[in-house]
């Protein structure tokens, strides 16, 4: 409940006895034992205020004839460092009592997220742990951030699914992207339109385990070292509809508003890469195809895998209308326009002289995959989603292979979500990552960031799956915030009321119904802080811990820096050879 200043005097007078207290008692044991020890004799006097206010004026002759002041007080002193103990535990306790509404949760409610709870938790969950004699903290959970106002620091557990919300330069990069890549103890997947994680993180990563970084479109101008089979997960109807899926919706801004050209071309590019896949086919003639309705290549690979129901579906489509069937097939070579980039193609097709990334293989280790496109016409967005999908699909498979759960547990941060890295099923997929031992943050810039992708059905199903959201700075929706104000609760607000007459005075006290947090407060949370919403818990408010505050951070800032210059350098360079 929000005090007023009436509340607060109410404190004024036991605090004040207190301090009273603990200096008297300060003052009589000091010069008790000063005086035993001093060889004056085991003198205690009585504990009375006479006493008390002897003491306090310098007069300790008046208390304990005979012995020096100097001894006296100085045994005094000596006792401080004993009292300082719980005096600073009680401060403490006042400050969050004061700093805090009595509504929002405090280090009791959160409790399950800290210290040996958090501990045991992450024994249960992961198998490997439960021997080890003393955990590190980053083994017991994702660490979210520190309690306001004075602590405790609170972690999420591994089969925690989580959804964050915040507008630009709130920090998300640097208090939730690039610190839960640093303390990921697993295998790594992060999605992002900007290098600024990447360089950050990379150098660390890299004594953890092997860098992997898809960057098809130049983010940090890496070189090429690597080629993912996108066609390997297409070998079923199930797979090659998802890889569609994906490119549909990187040019469809709402999944629940498909109209009958989205919707078809899916259907056609299902076939197409089912039929590549299924034939040993590369990307390129899947592209031939597309631009080609009459060649008949794919309907009778698709007849040759025993896949007739599939092939009767794409000859009714090349032998329809004219006017239809050109309208699918444009719509399904704008999903795929991405892929005429010879650049961006090269990484998705078989090189024998580059390393091919395995999602099955990355799943199981400590490696680091970076996930970078930019936004915009043109992006890899589909191509990203596929691969982001791919790998999240193998830790499920992984999982179950180990029995339910992956250990150590993958870390998935699909930072810019709505914007490179659209999978269509995420809300579906929330639902049960966390069980697999697949621990996901997605970051958005505001909910309605993420209608415009899944649409409300699917936002509200995100939401809801989501065991833990942080709601930053800047969220400027006016019916969200108001939704969270609602959620966060209200409160009853105390308020006195004095009335006088010729017979005198009177005092009553009625109540009122306030919102804890109304929707300004939560529009105008400061940059770093968030509302914690946690499932089982009261709504409570952190500080975000951000990665150049954190002790170890003088190193990972040099090899952040030396990572920029190598991205300087290689930006220069490609320059100059275009220009050339």
């Amino acid at each position: 409940m929000k005090r007023g200043g009436g509340d607060h005097l109410a404190w004024l007078v036991p605090v004040l006895a207190l301090i009273n207290l603990t200096a008297f008692a300060l003052l009589w044991l000091g010069g008790t034992l000063a005086a035993a020890v001093g060889g004056y004799g085991w003198r205690p006097p009585p504990f009375r205020l006479d006493v008390y206010l002897s003491l306090l004026g310098g007069d300790a002759g008046a208390v304990w004839p005979g012995v020096p002041s100097a001894l006296v007080y100085g045994g005094a002193a000596g006792l401080v460092p004993f009292a300082a103990v719980p005096v600073v535990a009680a401060a403490r306790a006042v400050v969050r009592r004061l700093g805090r509404s009595a509504n929002l949760a405090g280090a009791a409610d959160l409790r399950t997220m800290t210290g040996k709870a958090a501990e045991a938790r992450a024994r249960e969950l992961r198998p490997s742990l439960r021997d080890v004699p003393r955990l590190r903290p980053d083994d017991t959970g994702n660490l979210l951030g520190d309690l306001l106002p004075s602590g405790p620091e609170l972690r999420s557990s591994y089969e925690d699914v989580e959804l964050d919300l915040m507008a630009p330069r709130s920090g998300k990069s640097t208090g939730i992207a690039i610190p839960r890549v640093l303390r990921a103890p697993g295998a790594v997947l992060l999605t992002s339109n900007k290098s600024d994680v990447y360089l950050v993180t990379r150098q660390e990563r890299a004594r953890i385990g092997r860098v992997w970084t898809f960057d098809p479109q130049g983010i940090a101008y890496t070189e090429r070292a690597m080629w993912w089979d996108m066609l390997g997960g297409c070998h079923n109807p199930e797979g090659a509809r998802r890889l569609a899926g994906h490119f549909v919706s990187s040019v469809n801004d709402d999944a629940s508003k498909r109209d009958f050209w989205t919707a078809a071309a899916q259907n056609t590019l299902t076939a197409l890469l089912l039929a590549a896949a299924r034939g040993g086919q590369p990307v390129e003639e899947m592209l031939a195809w597309l631009a080609d309705p009459a060649d008949r290549s794919p309907i009778d690979l698709l007849r040759d895998a025993g896949l007739t129901a599939m092939a009767d579906q794409l000859q009714g489509t090349v032998r329809g209308a004219v006017e239809t069937r050109d309208g699918i097939y444009e719509t399904a070579r704008q999903c795929v326009a991405c892929l005429l980039d010879p650049e961006i193609l090269a990484w998705v097709s078989p090189d024998p002289d580059r390393p091919e990334f395995v999602p099955a293989e990355h799943v199981l280790g400590r490696d680091t995959l970076y996930l970078l496109s930019k936004d915009g016409g043109g992006s890899a967005a589909g191509v990203i989603a596929g691969l982001a999908d791919a790998v999240v699909r193998a830790g499920v498979v992984a999982a179950e292979r180990m029995g339910g759960r992956l250990d150590p547990p993958m870390t998935a941060v699909l930072d810019e979500a709505a914007n490179v890295c659209r999978i269509a099923d995420l809300p579906d997929l929330y639902s049960h990552l966390g069980s697999r031992g697949v621990s996901v943050v997605t970051l958005l810039q505001s909910y309605r960031q993420g209608v415009r992708v899944w649409g409300e059905a699917g936002m509200d199903a995100l939401w809801s799956a989501a065991t833990v959201k942080l709601l930053g700075a800047g969220l400027d929706d006016a019916d969200f915030v108001d939704k969270v104000a609602r959620l966060v609760g209200q409160h009853d607000v105390r308020t006195p009321t004095y009335s006088r007459s010729r017979d005198g005075g009177s005092r009553s006290v009625s109540y009122r119904q306030e919102q804890v947090l109304p929707a300004d407060r939560i529009r105008a949370l400061p940059k770093g802080t968030a509302l914690l919403l946690a499932t089982g818990v009261r709504p409570a408010v952190i500080r975000l811990r951000p990665w150049y505050k954190e002790p170890d951070a003088g190193p990972i800032a040099a090899a952040a820096k030396a990572e920029a210059r190598a991205v300087t350098e290689r930006a220069s360079a490609a320059w100059h050879q275009r220009a050339g």
